[in-house]
């Protein structure tokens, strides 16, 4: 390619109900409301958390994009109808569907790109105002109804994209109150056998690389799964501008987070599972979470929940393993605070390789319930306190969980009749 990806600028929902998504991003979640573009046919709402950015774009009221290829002036931005910055959808239920990267050159990337005989739903478009002028065009992913936008600003000087109202005068401060930092990771769940496509595909298109979830990560068959019949296969990727250094892949820009893309698919053969209801609930593939790192995990989901929030919650069998105790303790914990929030602790997979006088390393997550109406899309807050993969029991303990979560829906209607 011309140039490689710098950096994840945002990513779009397309929700039907955009009042509710606001409420709760902003309520319970703690985004700020940064930008809006508000059109007779359309409304486009930026949120920002640290340095998370969600685009929501609503659903049903566009006909088409209508995206020319140059937007000269505020005049003609006001007129255009359609998303800026995206694609309008006939998509019949809310989704997650579009991250936003980052390039310096969109019709390199564009010609480049068509020449793979990949599919762009947008071709390059400038779009200009008194600041200066953005590039973009709208990259069809090999999964699902996922999408890339990739985005030029070095020849913008504006705080946000030219066709949006700020709403805060400096948003890039917005959203800065410690609770979140920075995008960690992005899952993408798939049918059976396709992840081996959808790493090849964004290897070969976009440059990203192979990340070892941990220890027991392989090569070719990722890392696997297996519990009570039911179970599921993950595999990981990074973008090339990271560097490996042992274990993982990590960015050189410490000052730009990298993120990670991490697909999962079932098993063959065994028990139907979240992924499968995922699958089954959305119409596809495509994004089933986001991890949203924080560098405190016990006070931003206090303040989450106390907002009205809901969490995956543990059995409380987890936090009374004697073992499980003693980390816990060890990391500077109260395993009964632990439990009331439903996060999971875990150590350094690789920990019987660090020396003993090194301090220990731990990696902390929790899950929230689906925001959509839906069994699909839901957020993760993660903290990593000196981990860089993915830890076995935390994997496992939160596929529990969220699988009993699964199940209990599935039982509820019946249990009703």
């Amino acid at each position: 390619m011309s140039s490689d990806l710098r950096r994840m600028h945002h990513v779009s929902l397309h929700v039907s109900n955009v009042d509710k998504i606001t409420n709760d991003l902003v309520s319970k979640f703690k985004f700020h409301l940064i930008a809006t573009r508000l059109t007779d046919r359309s409304r486009q709402l930026a949120f920002r958390t640290g340095s998370v950015i969600f685009i929501v774009n609503e659903r049903g009221r566009n006909q088409s994009c209508g995206n020319p290829a140059v937007l000269e002036d505020d005049d003609a931005l006001s007129q255009q109808t359609g998303c800026l910055y995206d694609i309008s959808p006939e998509y019949p239920l809310d989704t997650a569907c579009n991250v936003c990267l980052e390039v310096e050159d969109v019709h390199g990337w564009f010609h480049a790109l068509q020449r793979l005989g990949c599919s762009f739903l947008v071709p390059p478009t400038a779009v200009r105002d008194q600041q200066g002028q953005v590039t973009y065009a709208v990259l069809k992913s090999v999964l699902g109804n996922l999408c890339h936008t990739l985005i030029d600003k070095t020849k913008y000087n504006g705080s946000f994209l030219p066709g949006f109202n700020l709403v805060d005068e400096n948003p890039g401060n917005s959203g800065d109150d410690g609770l979140v930092t920075h995008m960690d990771h992005i899952t993408l769940a798939c049918p059976i056998g396709m992840s081996p496509k959808v790493m090849s595909w964004y290897g070969q298109v976009l440059g990203f690389q192979k990340y070892f979830i941990n220890s027991n990560d392989n090569m070719d068959d990722g890392f696997v799964i297996n519990r009570s019949g039911k179970g599921l296969r993950l595999a990981a990727m990074q973008y090339s501008k990271c560097r490996e250094t042992g274990l993982a892949l990590s960015c050189e820009d410490k000052h730009d987070p990298d993120c990670k893309f991490v697909v999962v698919e079932s098993l063959p053969g065994e028990g139907r599972n979240q992924v499968d209801t995922f699958l089954e609930e959305h119409g596809g593939a495509g994004i089933q979470h986001i991890g949203l790192h924080t560098s405190d995990i016990v006070s931003a989901t206090h303040t989450m929940m106390d907002a009205g929030a809901r969490f995956f919650l543990q059995p409380a069998a987890y936090y009374e393993q004697r073992e499980k105790q003693q980390a816990i303790v060890d990391a500077g914990y109260d395993p009964q605070k632990l439990y009331q929030c439903g996060i999971l602790l875990d150590t350094d997979p690789e920990e019987d390789l660090l020396a003993s006088n090194q301090a220990r390393k731990y990696l902390l997550q929790v899950f929230t319930q689906p925001l959509f109406e839906e069994d699909t899309f839901f957020l993760e807050l993660i903290e990593r306190r000196g981990v860089i993969g993915f830890g076995d029991g935390n994997i496992r303990a939160l596929w529990d969980c969220v699988q009993m979560y699964v199940d209990n829906r599935k039982d509820a209607p019946e249990a009703a009749q």
